[in-house]
């Protein structure tokens, strides 16, 4: 290709092609001949102007890269918003903080925002005197909040702002942080919650992906049940970020992506070191502290490392004290090694054990058998701990490529005694059962993304390959008395189960109104089981049992940017959630991946800068499916069942030192394969809905009220038996200085009575006869835990 300093070949010199023809042929062929010659020169003449014009046109539409870091940590900054003007021209910053236009065309002023940072407006020209802009923190403000048509996550603005906004004050509020998502904790404070979600009683992650910097947080073929999700190792002050996305539309995600994915990202440095204490009710108390472990010199060599670590003790606001205890650990290295590759590791490890109350029927409660915060089995509790290592790499390649590399591992224990009976089967030990697992994790993730053009069309190319190995020794289910006292295995065997998956994912952008992403998935599962139980009655006899099987996951996401402050879209896409290894090696294979269908139709707009509206009418069919019952150590059928709802979500700021939130979720559920009136979903919400009002004032003085609200929803299946709906309220009281901060948390402010937790359950109380009712887990009273943090460098 020419180039301009290469310039344009002298005309005149083309004009030479007519001189110094010696061809001695006839006069008429020579007439002809130079005729023909004239033409082929006038033709390349032409070619050339054409050439030489269209260069000097490319050469007046100067490309502009550039990289955007945050001033304080020297760290880049994702999802950075670069808008050149006239042309809203719109580009965000990829993980490496680095943004690219191919041409600058007729803009003149370049302006950077993201939220929680300074907003940066200038010449172009200014700007390209330096490579690196650095951006400077402030305090969070909608207005900075930017509807792009680059951006293809619909939930993008919602999750900043409410990070930024809110914080994360426990290891509850990380999950709590995805609009509609709802928990509950129904055995102690070290067991993962159930999850609910677009109508699903998710169990504790069977339909939802959770990652933590990209590596899973779900345990497939848990001793507990499929997709077990205890995020509790993670330290909630570490994080600096949550992506999620709702419903399965992401090529990325893979296994248990039905109701959507979230990745909590811990951040890769910190400002300020920290030491905080809390105390409240119920022998409740908190240490943490964070700190740096390199300096000022490290971190100008683009080099950082910090250090968490928490212990957390309570005996809870039941009758039995749950003795709970948890110590979490965790670093993380980053920085640079070389000019085009950056390097992340993390470490952490979590050890917590606890006594628990369990569910308790409420028919038990309601005749005075047990208080309503008491316990019919004082042995509930468990122990577990989980330790992990997770390296990344991330190479910057020619034209703005980016590949990463990620290799992580997990040692996972998990020991959990429960008795959600009594004595219904066993009438005289009880029915207390056993689960217990050890597990080693093996993972990788790699990928490979690329940006070009085509014409003036934008093309996004992501491609990636992701493997897992789970194997756990002696997966066992037993039926116990005092915790340790063995009466009768039920199951136990070792699992192995691998599972490796490719996607490709192709955005284009045809315009600054109109881009379009495709992407394709393919899932390869291999089962192994090695049964050590001949009574077993699921499998034909100890021994080895395999399986595998595999699913294409198709994706199709359109966008349309309106205006620059509307966009609309539309998903489609096909998820799946694998099944416990003891059902598809049991059932051969057949019914081990269920395939999950799902449509989004949405907005998100700003009708005014200070007010964020995100709303989305959604559909979701799940195929039947043969599940694990993990309490039972049984196999099930699940028949097809059908949603569809709406999501509402607002963000309102009138005054910088005021804001208010709100979420509405609605969800009807209806299983396709039974008759009318008996097709509810058990547990299914219904109506839910989160919000509140944050204060933040230049003084110091800040805060937060919040609700939760779930309404009333089927326990069974004909919805005779009602799990009741709850309305709490929280308030959050802080005085935030430079170098200290004291404040307040106060959950269940109205100390209403409420119901975490509740299930349909058959139980018998010793010597009487079996009932069918609700049993459930009671709700936190009011409970006060007050806090001071210290900040230093």
């Amino acid at each position: 290709m020419l180039t301009q300093n290469q310039g344009c070949p002298r005309i005149d010199s083309l004009c030479e092609l007519n001189k110094g023809c010696t061809n001695k042929a006839p006069q008429h062929q020579r007439s002809q001949t130079g005729t023909k010659i004239l033409q082929q020169s006038k033709m390349l003449l032409l070619m050339l102007l054409l050439l030489c014009s269209g260069n000097v046109l490319f050469a007046q539409q100067h490309s502009f890269a550039g990289k955007i870091i945050d001033s304080a940590t020297r760290v880049p900054v994702n999802g950075v918003t670069i808008t050149l003007m006239p042309g809203n021209h719109v580009d965000i910053t990829d993980v490496n903080g680095n943004f690219y236009f191919k041409s600058t065309g007729p803009a003149k002023t370049i302006t950077i925002s993201a939220v929680g940072y300074q907003k940066r407006t200038g010449a172009i020209n200014d700007f390209k005197k330096d490579k690196i802009f650095a951006i400077v923190s402030q305090q969070t403000q909608l207005s900075d909040v930017v509807i792009s048509g680059n951006s293809v996550n619909p939930y993008k603005a919602l999750s900043e702002m409410d990070v930024k906004m809110r914080g994360v004050s426990n290891s509850q509020e990380v999950l709590r942080m995805v609009p509609g998502l709802f928990i509950s904790q129904h055995q102690g404070g070290g067991k993962a919650e159930q999850i609910f979600l677009r109508g699903f009683d998710n169990d504790h992650g069977t339909d939802i992906a959770l990652y933590a910097d990209g590596m899973p947080i779900n345990m497939v073929s848990h001793a507990h049940g499929q997709g077990y999700a205890d995020s509790h190792f993670i330290i909630p002050e570490t994080i600096e970020k949550t992506t999620y996305k709702k419903g399965s539309y992401d090529a990325e995600k893979g296994d248990l992506d039905v109701t959507g994915a979230v990745d909590f990202h811990t951040a890769n440095a910190i400002s300020q070191n920290m030491f905080k204490v809390e105390g409240g009710q119920f022998n409740t108390f908190r240490v943490l502290g964070m700190v740096n472990l390199l300096g000022e010199k490290a971190k100008a060599k683009d080099q950082s490392w910090y250090a968490a670590s928490e212990y957390r003790y309570s005996d809870s606001y039941f009758d039995n004290a749950q003795h709970f205890k948890r110590f979490n650990f965790f670093t993380k290295y980053h920085g640079k090694i070389s000019d085009n590759n950056w390097l992340t590791v993390s470490a952490s490890t979590l050890y917590s054990s606890w006594f628990a109350s369990g569910q308790i029927p409420e028919y038990a409660v309601n005749e005075g058998r047990v208080n309503y915060f008491g316990a019919l089995d004082p042995n509930e509790g468990g122990v577990t701990s989980r330790t992990n290592v997770n390296v990344q790499l991330l190479t910057t390649l020619g034209e703005h490529d980016l590949l990463k590399n990620q290799l992580y591992y997990s040692r996972y224990k998990f020991d959990l005694h429960s008795n959600f009976t009594f004595f219904l089967v066993d009438t005289v030990n009880g029915d207390e059962i056993r689960q217990r697992e050890a597990r080693n994790l093996y993972g990788y993730n790699g990928s490979y993304f690329h940006e070009g053009y085509l014409g003036d069309v934008k093309m996004t190319t992501d491609v990636g390959i992701n493997a897992r190995l789970d194997a756990t020794d002696n997966s066992e289910l037993l039926h116990t008395v005092n915790r340790y006292t063995l009466l009768n295995p039920i199951k136990m065997g070792d699992i192995t189960e691998f599972s490796a998956g490719a996607y490709i994912g192709e955005t284009f952008k045809f315009n600054p109104k109109f881009t379009l992403n495709a992407g394709l998935r393919f899932d390869q599962f291999y089962y192994k089981y090695n049964n050590k139980l001949a009574s077993d009655t699921t499998l034909r006899g100890v021994g080895v049992y395999k399986a595998n099987n595999n699913i294409i996951s198709p994706k199709l996401n359109f966008y349309y940017q309106a205006t620059d402050k509307t966009q609309f879209y539309l998903s489609l896409g096909k998820g799946f959630n694998s099944n416990d290894t003891r059902v598809v090696v049991a059932t051969g294979g057949s019914e081990g991946l269920a395939a999950a269908y799902n449509a989004d139709l949405g907005t998100v707009f700003k009708p005014v800068k200070s007010l964020l509206i995100n709303t989305a009418v959604w559909y979701g069919y799940l195929s039947k499916e043969f599940v694990y019952g993990g309490d039972g150590g049984t196999v099930d059928f699940s028949g097809r069942t059908q949603r569809i709802g709406f999501d509402f979500s607002a963000r309102y700021q009138p005054v910088s030192f005021l804001f208010f939130d709100a979420d509405v979720n609605y969800a009807h559920g209806r299983s396709l394969d039974d008759p009318a009136g008996q097709n509810y979903i058990p547990l299914a919400p219904v109506w839910s809905s989160t919000g509140g009002v944050t204060y933040l004032s230049k003084s110091g003085f800040n805060g937060s009220l919040r609700y939760r609200y779930l309404s009333d929803r089927p326990a069974n299946e004909d919805n005779s038996l009602t799990a009741v709906g709850y309305f709490v309220n929280d308030l959050v009281l802080n005085y935030t200085q430079p170098k200290y901060e004291i404040g307040i948390t106060i959950n269940n402010l109205f100390n209403v009575k409420w119901k975490e937790s509740q299930f349909e359950q058959e139980t018998r109380l010793r010597g009487e006869a079996p009932v069918d009712g609700v049993a459930f887990t009671p709700g936190t009273k009011f409970a006060a835990v007050a806090h001071v943090s210290y900040f230093f460098k």
